[in-house]
């Protein structure tokens, strides 16, 4: 079965094997219409970012630092992909990419200290060693470590849920970092190419699947920050359907996938990727895009962690070239 998870599943599958453990997280605050339409054009006009050390983040949460924080240390891709946006290295990571071309690229990203422990259990001790000046993390997954950390930092909790949340978050960086300039490059740029690729979306049925072998899922608009620029590019029906919810690979290929793009989530030992696996099953061959050769195997460090600006513009050039 695909399953339709949660967005907190989403976020733990970035890391390890999908599981039914999660099960009671809601879903996004800005959910896809009924009809599947892509919603109004994108607005590509961009408002000044005013400096601050204390705002109302994008989610609602409070964030009041004493000065401009220069040690930052991320404990999700989204903080990395900001960050790199902004012109800023964080000070260590829990994330591995940095290490992509299109951001510090591996020799370069060799030289941020990455936090162990894992990115379901970073270790705090790890963390408060760098001694930051602001620790960024996933709010479902790390909130956990605020009581440890808050006597020693700032611990600044993201819940990115759609395109539009990860361009405030960016926004909310710059102005407490002060790299106002930088931030509204950096919105401009994302908002002019995705304005770009809606005024010629196609006409192709696309899906993006995520997992690792049986335990993989669909990703939706109203759960998944890629997935919720799908609509604006082509044909995309996939709707979430909560919690308990899937999709039987019999309704997969009902819908004519015509593109697939497929994230390889990796654990452990774990070789081969989702797309091999899933040959194993008769009914996946019957799909037009498998049939056709139409599958992108797509790196999942940038289409299923890095949820900021720069990660969905490379994830708007891969999917606009497949799907033409």
């Amino acid at each position: 079965m695909l399953r339709s998870p949660s967005r907190c599943v989403r976020g733990w599958i970035a890391a390890v094997l999908l599981t039914p453990l999660l099960a009671n997280c809601g879903t996004a605050t800005e959910p896809a219409s009924a009809d599947g339409a892509p919603g109004p054009r994108t607005e590509v006009t961009v408002e000044p970012i005013e400096a601050t050390t204390r705002l109302t983040d994008t989610g609602g949460v409070e964030v009041s630092l004493g000065k401009r924080p220069e040690r930052i240390v991320c404990l999700f891709a989204l903080c990395d992909d900001i960050l790199t946006e902004l012109g800023v290295v964080p000070t260590a990571t829990n994330s591995a990419l940095l290490a992509h071309p299109g951001f510090l690229g591996a020799k370069k990203a060799k030289a941020v200290d990455v936090i162990p422990g894992g990115f379901i259990a970073p270790e705090v001790e790890a963390i408060l060693a760098h001694k930051p000046d602001l620790v960024i993390g996933l709010g479902d997954t790390h909130g956990k470590l605020a009581p440890a950390l808050e006597d020693a930092t700032t611990f600044w909790p993201m819940q990115p849920e759609s395109w539009q949340d990860s361009v405030g978050y960016l926004r909310d960086v710059a102005a407490l970092t002060g790299r106002t300039a930088e931030g509204e490059r950096a919105e401009r740029a994302f908002r002019v190419k995705l304005a770009a690729a809606e005024k010629s979306p196609s006409d192709r049925t696309a899906l993006v699947i995520y997992g690792s072998d049986e335990n993989f899922g669909v990703a939706t608009p109203e759960t998944d920050v890629t997935a919720s620029l799908f609509p604006k590019l082509a044909d995309y029906p996939w709707k979430s359907r909560g919690v308990e919810g899937s999709y039987s690979l019999e309704e997969i290929l009902a819908a004519d996938v015509d593109v697939l793009f497929v994230e390889t989530m990796s654990f452990g030992g774990t070789d081969g990727t989702l797309s091999e696996k899933l040959a194993e099953n008769p009914l996946w061959g019957k799909i037009p895009a498998v049939r056709e050769g139409d599958v992108h195997e797509v790196d999942s460090e940038v289409w299923a962690k890095g949820r900021g600006t720069r990660s969905l513009g490379i994830v708007l050039d891969e999917a606009t070239a497949a799907l033409r």
